[in-house]
């Protein structure tokens, strides 16, 4: 299949400007208008008094010349605020409409497609980022994720798709981009080959995937996709929005049998149909050795399989980077020879392909501006300040508990990273989280309170997958002292947050109990 060239998609461009123009002069709903922006990776924030856009960074890689373009862009348009997403991409906030009309067209020029980064599309394929420099991967998945979406980009105008379409891809059973749960999802198997999940998603009405094929050759994975596509046009609800999830196809096909026979009968139908789908020629990786120059002793500094290069972890609290750190890192990889930058789903970045100088320097710049222990690390989607459809502001949650259990003192480990979504939509992963939180309402004397449902106990590695568990309400104001209670008393056993409660299941329902609603 050949790959759509990104400046093709100048054409349609004219037809957003015309849209967001009759937004913002009021001739366009709110709900209309937000129908047809998803289409191009933009959304008007809550109040429609600014705009938010959505880069593209397939299989979460930021080459040098997308991380230079994106600093570019942030200091010439005078961008205050940007979020490392749970699906891997950027986030440009408080955009005025020419502002987003110039990055939107700009970026096409370095491969950065904002084209159906939102609504019912294919979204951002996702990708293990530390997918062929991580010591102990099955193999190198990165460039069958790219081959994946480029193809997934023919599917931007197709008719009838699901509310979302998210592919993943993962190098090892950490599970990172919650491949086995995903709309579609390609999990690497010792063998070098991938099994196939499909009809996954948290949310309304969670699920697992399906398993419904094992060891796939990877250059026959078009096939699978095109499958995927078919299954949802035949037993897919596209007319219901609540329910045009491809998860909801395992009810209607009568559970996940019944779905993984729906979904190989299409299969069938491809590989009959005579299309010629087979991927022939993926890039290879140049090999990469360091030059033995000594590595700076840091736990965010992590060795590759690679001899002598190093990967440093780079977490903004809540996903959300200084501008002015951003932009120092990417003229920092400028000058550093195969190094670019790698987006995870708990919005931490990596930057890869370090020599131990490289390393040193790259701690030294982002060193204000990460996460100091596991519990800082936690995610949070952007939140009800910013986002239309959001319930509570979960970064404010996120920040107050950060700044109440550093008060506290408590000891690294004596809390997990948490979750944290400020509505039911889970994009902040709260439903497979250690601990998750999503944005409620608890009615007290009458009068709405703000408040967030607590989940405990859920997994999302590859073989331990486990929704976790509703265990009640908890008004917001109360949640900071209930995570350092919760960490006072798991440092007081001399354990981790996770031998704590792999030890005692319930000994959360315990810790917790005096602060539900």
């Amino acid at each position: 299949m050949e790959r759509i060239d990104p400046m093709s998609w100048q054409a349609d461009l004219p037809a957003f400007r015309e849209k967001t123009d009759a937004f913002y002069s009021g001739e366009l709903d709110k709900a209309a208008y937000k129908g047809f922006s998803g289409l191009y990776g933009s959304y008007a924030q809550k109040g429609g008094k600014a705009s938010m856009l959505r880069l593209r960074m397939t299989a979460g890689r930021v080459t040098p010349e997308k991380l230079a373009f994106t600093a570019d862009a942030i200091r010439k348009h005078g961008v205050k605020r940007l979020h490392f997403t749970t699906c891997e991409t950027i986030q440009l906030h408080d955009l005025q409409p020419e502002t987003v009309y110039a990055i939107m067209e700009d970026a096409l020029s370095v491969g950065i497609v904002t084209m159906g980064g939102g609504g019912d599309y294919p979204r951002n394929v996702m990708c293990a980022p530390l997918s062929g420099v991580e010591k102990g991967e099955y193999f190198d998945v990165l460039p069958w994720a790219e081959a994946a979406a480029d193809y997934l980009m023919h599917f931007i105008k197709a008719e009838k798709m699901p509310r979302k379409l998210k592919v993943a891809f993962s190098n090892s059973p950490a599970n990172a981009v919650h491949a086995t749960y995903r709309d579609l999802g390609f999990v690497s198997t010792p063998e070098g080959r991938f099994d196939v999940y499909s009809a996954g998603g948290l949310g309304n009405n969670p699920r697992f995937g399906v398993r419904v094929a094992e060891n796939v050759e990877p250059e026959k994975i078009l096939y699978y996709i095109k499958a995927m596509w078919l299954t949802f046009r035949a037993y897919g609800n596209y007319e219901n929005r609540g329910k045009a999830r491809t998860r909801y196809m395992q009810d209607v096909c009568g559970g996940p049998e019944g779905y993984r026979k729906a979904y190989l009968e299409k299969l069938d139908e491809v590989f009959a149909s005579g299309e010629d789908l087979t991927i022939r020629e993926i890039p290879t990786t140049p090999e990469l050795t360091g030059d033995n120059s000594p590595c700076p002793d840091s736990a965010r500094v992590l060795s590759q399989k690679q001899p002598g290069l190093y990967t440093v972890v780079w977490h903004p609290l809540g996903g959300m980077p200084n501008p002015d750190v951003f932009c120092a890192v990417a003229d920092a990889v400028q000058e550093m020879p195969g190094t670019e930058m790698r987006l995870a789903p708990d919005e931490t970045a990596y930057l890869i392909n370090l020599t131990g100088a490289e390393a040193a320097k790259m701690l030294e710049l982002t060193e204000g501006d990460t996460a100091q222990s596991l519990f800082e690390t936690s995610v949070s989607c952007i939140g009800a300040s910013t986002c239309q459809v959001g319930v509570r502001d979960s970064q404010a949650l996120l920040a107050a508990c950060i700044k109440a259990v550093r008060e506290a003192g408590l000891p690294c480990g004596a809390l997990p990273q948490i979750h944290i979504s400020g509505c039911p939509s889970s994009c902040g992963t709260h439903q497979t989280g250690a601990l998750g939180f999503r944005g409620a309402a608890k009615v007290i004397d009458k009068k709405p309170h703000s408040a967030f449902t607590l989940y405990v106990n859920g997994n999302d590695r590859q073989g331990q997958e486990t929704m976790g568990r509703e265990l009640g309400v908890i008004l917001e104001e109360r949640i900071p002292e209930f995570l350092v209670s919760l960490g006072k008393t798991v440092a007081e056993s001399g354990m981790n947050y996770a031998d704590w409660s792999a030890a005692d299941p319930a000994a959360i329902d315990a810790a917790a109990a005096e602060y539900l609603a």
